[in-house]
């Protein structure tokens, strides 16, 4: 069986460094807020290019307690406007709607599959404040046009940077382009941790203060509460994993690519559509999305020839019973990338041979 991911090998990879990490923390007797989280933080945000970096839980509460900052900073009240992609994961919008916001669905293009910057103006009303981007799949979802409607609209710009660890434009990475930026270290991205974690990125100090405030119940002196708080916070486990694979990241990614351009230049098979790459420091490729008109035979062919592959995503979020009101409308362009995606394997561990058979396989399939 090729893996879709093998994170067993992935964390292997670094395991040694990682078990000297852990262990260190267990012998410390110190597990939370303490000198392991200020060394990530540090780290994190100095690789990012940011002054702050908050880290918390997961990807969904740095995004949640960034929102939820700037409405405490009276930037935003319940029932102002969040500008989202359509076809991003379910996790950017229920950030928004978690602090009684609102999601404002915006197509994206269909050769990057990122949100559209030629269809966010239409989406604008006085209730706007601000535009949240995703870098889906790992690529940048930042131009310099959605940077130019956030100053003439005055609006603050967010990135969903779950999936785009180490990706730049123009030299800076993502995380760092826009006012804030929410991050996800699940284990299957490409900085990872070995359980849930996540942190805010951040140049404003404001706003880092209050985020931290509100993931450490609301608080910013032990026992006195300022605000109505969560328990968000990551542990100093977690944290010293992270400081170590942010040492291996941009090595990491560098094999990601390799991948990335193995599959480019080896699938010549004509029902294939594979990525668009306009700038190969644009793009990390946490997943290497290929679409297909017949992606269900594609996926089930594949499995029953050893390759496991994923679906990202099955059900766009304005399909999903949770936002039933919305389940009339229609994205055609977003229906279309969740009705033929199919993501191959790819990780800094999967080998040449591995992609080989994944190329060849494909191939030969007839759609």
């Amino acid at each position: 069986m090729i893996k879709f991911l093998d994170l067993e090998k992935v964390t292997a990879s670094h395991g040694e460094e990682i078990n000297a990490a852990t262990a260190r923390v267990v012998n410390s007797g110190w597990y939370l807020q303490g000198k392991e989280n200020e060394a990530f933080e540090a780290n994190f945000a100095k690789y990012i290019g940011t002054d702050h970096a908050v880290g918390c839980a997961n990807g969904l509460d740095a995004l949640i307690w960034t929102l939820r900052a700037y409405v405490e900073m009276g930037v935003m009240s319940p029932g102002d406007e969040v500008i989202v992609p359509a076809n991003t994961y379910i996790a950017s919008i229920l950030a928004i709607s978690e602090n009684g916001l609102v999601p404002v669905l915006v197509e994206p293009s269909i050769d990057t599959y990122q949100i559209d910057p030629d269809k966010i103006e239409a989406a604008i009303t006085p209730r706007t404040k601000a535009i949240l981007i995703v870098h889906l799949y790992g690529q940048c979802a930042y131009t310099d046009k959605i940077g130019e409607i956030c100053k003439t609209h005055n609006l603050k710009l967010i990135e969903d940077n779950a999936q785009a660890h180490g990706c730049k434009f123009n030299g800076k990475r993502t995380g760092s382009l826009g006012d804030a930026a929410g991050h996800s270290f699940y284990p299957g991205k490409n900085l990872g941790a070995l359980g849930d974690a996540g942190a805010v990125t951040t140049s404003d100090p404001e706003l880092a203060r209050i985020i931290r405030a509100i993931a450490n119940y609301g608080s910013t002196k032990k026992y006195v509460f300022e605000y109505i708080g969560r328990n968000s916070r990551l542990d100093e486990i977690q944290a010293a994993v992270l400081d170590v694979k942010l040492k291996h990241l941009d090595a990491d990614n560098a094999r990601r690519k390799e991948v990335a351009r193995m599959y480019i230049d080896g699938i010549t098979n004509p029902a294939i559509i594979t990525p668009k790459v306009a700038d190969w420091d644009s793009h990390v490729f946490h997943i290497f999305p290929i679409r297909t008109e017949k992606r269900d035979q594609l996926q089930a062919y594949l499995t029953e020839n050893g390759v496991q592959t994923i679906i990202h995503y099955p059900i766009p979020p304005h399909k999903q019973k949770c936002y039933s009101g919305w389940n009339n409308r229609s994205y055609p362009i977003t229906e279309t990338i969740h009705a033929q995606e199919l993501s191959l394997p790819i990780s800094p561990v999967i080998t040449d041979a591995e992609v080989a058979e994944v190329i060849r396989l494909i191939n030969q399939w007839q759609a």
